[in-house]
């Protein structure tokens, strides 16, 4: 698999190192959210003084930053699979295994990232705000709106990979259990 949409998306493409920029970034927000979560956690123990607002904050940073790190969880092969059966079936079963489970994933990200953009809309329309900092929650939830879009055209790069290895009779990698593209 070393020609078209291919080599952007194994290790090392554009679109794998891409999406693990965006995990990476997302991480690290996770990381300060959680350090202000424990700053906020000794204030209140030592000064019974929490930091105001950080609830409405730290929501829509979880969400960023676990919203960040589909793409390249999907790129990667990190969903959730169950292989024994392509043990059994064997390499070539596997790679059908794996095309249908890539199938079904793209469906369901399809169906989370309509929900979320649903919602998004609903949050904009109604302009609804945090409890606390009275923040406008519809930019926070249209960032999150689009990385979970993001992960659509993502799993349609892979389910096409896994379909063209289908068609081609090609086997299952043998080092992944049929998870990683290559």
């Amino acid at each position: 698999m070393n020609g078209g949409f291919e080599r952007w998306v194994v290790p090392g493409g554009w679109a794998d190192r891409a999406t693990r920029w965006v995990a990476f970034i997302g991480l690290i927000g996770l990381l300060i959210i959680t350090g202000f979560i424990l700053v906020d956690i000794l204030l209140r123990a030592v000064f019974n003084r929490p930091i105001e607002g950080l609830e409405d904050i730290a929501k829509f940073a979880f969400g960023v930053g676990v919203a960040a790190c589909f793409p390249a969880g999907l790129i990667q092969g990190h969903n959730v699979a169950i292989r024994f059966l392509g043990k059994a079936v064997g390499r070539k079963g596997t790679t059908w295994l794996e095309a249908f489970g890539a199938l079904c994933t793209m469906a369901f990200f399809f169906l989370i990232a309509w929900r979320f953009v649903v919602f998004t809309i609903d949050e904009i329309a109604h302009h609804r705000y945090t409890p606390t900092l009275h923040m406008a929650s519809g930019p926070f939830w249209s960032l999150i709106a689009v990385i979970v879009c993001l992960t659509v055209p993502v799993q349609i790069v892979v389910l096409a990979l896994w379909l063209k290895r289908m068609i081609r009779r090609e086997p299952a990698p043998e080092s992944s259990g049929g998870g990683e593209l290559a």
